[in-house]
């Protein structure tokens, strides 16, 4: 990953800026300096700039097999360099490093968080980050709840369960885009199918949309409960929440669920064509 990075990152700056941030990844690996990191992890946006990056199909995937789940898409090439000089921090002391990424966490303002979080699979010490990816879901703050939640594989690989609840139910109520949750199949759970449901009949209440991605979370835990609301959104929902509701249903071993998805014969033959999942109806909500 590090060779990869070097590869995008000296492209993408000027000469002289490359040779800084290189000389500065030297120094920072071969003396620990605290100094020498905090003082660049500050200055790096005004020496590479903030312009998008500008990545190959050949280097994302490199990077997905380098590290399934994280991705750069999206990212700015000062985030990178910074997570970068993240990874050139000497690890092999685990109290000398653990304070010190504690500490640029504190100190962080906004981009600089985003670029924290964002490296959290990268760190050394994955437990030690787990209070932390926690302290994060519960930001107001949209970049950074995005940093985490979006092409980041931390959070399925060690929050618990109630946690990883509380970041999918926080994905939703922000509107943050859930089909880039990691592990967002893997990690679904009864609990958070009902969570998820309770969320939903809040929003009926109010006279308020659901997101139909929501029953995503629900398809493998249809029992008695979480059927009455799917037959609600399947009878009266518009053409989204109707291909999720049967989505669902084909997820699911619940014979009523099984029965009922008999009515849809076009969007059951829409699934067998590999016509409608749930990335390809992410897509098709987004671009409404």
């Amino acid at each position: 990953m590090t060779k990869l990075f070097d590869s995008i990152l000296q492209r993408e700056l000027q000469p002289e800026v490359w040779e800084w941030l290189a000389s500065t990844g030297d120094s920072l690996a071969e003396t620990g300096s605290k100094t020498v990191l905090f003082t660049a992890f500050t200055v790096i946006p005004r020496r590479t700039g903030k312009a998008v990056l500008s990545v190959t199909d050949d280097e994302l995937a490199g990077v997905e097999q380098c590290m399934p789940g994280f991705s750069l898409k999206n990212y700015t090439v000062d985030r990178l360099a910074r997570v970068w000089l993240l990874m050139r921090v000497p690890a092999e002391d685990k109290s000398y490093y653990v304070k010190t990424i504690t500490e640029l966490f504190k100190g962080a303002e906004m981009n600089e968080l985003v670029a924290l979080y964002g490296a959290l699979p990268l760190l050394s010490y994955p437990d030690e980050w787990r209070q932390r990816c926690i302290e994060g879901i519960r930001s107001n703050i949209g970049l950074v709840l995005e940093a985490i939640m979006c092409d980041n594989p931390y959070p399925a690989e060690n929050l618990d369960e109630a946690a990883w609840n509380q970041l999918v139910l926080k994905a939703f109520f922000t509107e943050k885009p859930v089909n880039r949750i990691i592990g967002l199949d893997e990690r679904a759970n009864r609990t958070l199918a009902y969570i998820l449901s309770d969320y939903a009949h809040e929003r009926w209440a109010a006279g308020r949309k659901v997101d139909p991605l929501l029953w995503r979370s629900t398809a493998r835990f249809i029992d008695e409960r979480l059927f009455a609301d799917l037959e609600k959104v399947f009878q009266q929902g518009g053409p989204e929440e109707k291909a999720a509701a049967v989505l669902a249903f084909q997820q699911s071993n619940y014979l009523p669920a099984k029965q009922l998805m008999e009515n849809a014969p076009g969007l059951r033959a829409a699934i067998e064509r590999n016509e409608l999942s749930w990335d390809n109806l992410s897509h098709s909500i987004q671009t409404v």
